[in-house]
């Protein structure tokens, strides 16, 4: 396909909040260097006006000097939300910067279970988890949403599975009809049919526009909503209507 006819198909739309942004690289893989301005110019080329910006560097090395600096990156940009990554391989660490963070008024948190190599049955999933939804943060988490969603059940939680495969939709949707606060990304959803399923079986508002920049391709989530059977408002609000929301980052916007 080509550029000038993949911007055709895109048309207009714009994305006023892509939950699924990374700053940093990955030591261990090729790809890109991940610098903010390489990042936020990218999603700027797409029309991405808003981003929700996490650190691999809090993932992977050190939780207090990444999240840190993704907390003066918003400082600096306004089109930032930070968004805190804490180690699971670090429990009683990660619980303790939750409560930093959210005495900072950081709003989410995001948990890298494969990065880290951690399963959905260790006990620090569910205790980092708990200390999350005890200050009403967000929690965005990678890994298999077949398994990751019982750790995440049964809080009264706000959960975003980031990676949620189209394969894996049925499972999504079985535990979600008993989970009100469990959302999932639209990144890996690019079968012909998975966002309309979605927005049939719980609503729209379920869906969140993720892309994983710039470690995945920016451009085929967007071509999946811009071209898929959702109506304008429900494509307003995955391309950030209801991230926003979440976040609660429009005034007078129900959590």
């Amino acid at each position: 396909m080509t550029a000038f006819s993949t911007e055709r198909l895109i048309g207009e739309l714009t994305v006023t909040l892509d939950l699924d942004v990374l700053i940093g690289a990955h030591p261990d893989r090729d790809g890109p260097p991940g610098t903010p301005e390489a990042v936020l110019g990218a999603l700027a080329a797409h029309r991405v006006t808003g981003a929700a910006v996490a650190s691999l560097r809090a993932a992977l090395f050190d939780m207090a000097s990444g999240n840190d600096e993704v907390l003066a990156l918003a400082a600096e940009r306004p089109e930032v939300v930070p968004v805190g990554a804490v180690d699971l391989r670090d429990p009683i660490g990660a619980a303790a910067e939750i409560d930093r963070l959210a005495a900072l008024s950081v709003r989410a948190v995001r948990l890298f279970p494969d990065e880290q190599n951690v399963e959905a049955g260790f006990p620090s999933v569910r205790h980092v988890a708990e200390r999350a939804a005890g200050h009403g943060l967000v929690l965005l988490t990678g890994g298999d949403v077949r398994r990751f969603w019982r750790p995440l059940g049964g809080l009264g939680a706000t959960v975003v599975f980031l990676d949620t495969h189209f394969y894996h939709l049925g499972d999504f949707l079985v535990a979600a009809a008993d989970e009100p606060g469990f959302h999932t990304s639209t990144r890996l959803l690019n079968s012909p049919d998975a966002l309309e399923t979605v927005a049939a079986r719980l609503g729209a508002d379920r869906l969140v526009f993720g892309s994983r920049t710039p470690h995945t391709e920016t451009t085929v989530p967007l071509l999946r909503l811009a071209t898929g059977g959702l109506d304008p408002a429900g494509v307003a609000a995955v391309a950030g209507g209801n991230a926003r929301r979440l976040l609660r980052l429009d005034p007078g916007a129900a959590s």
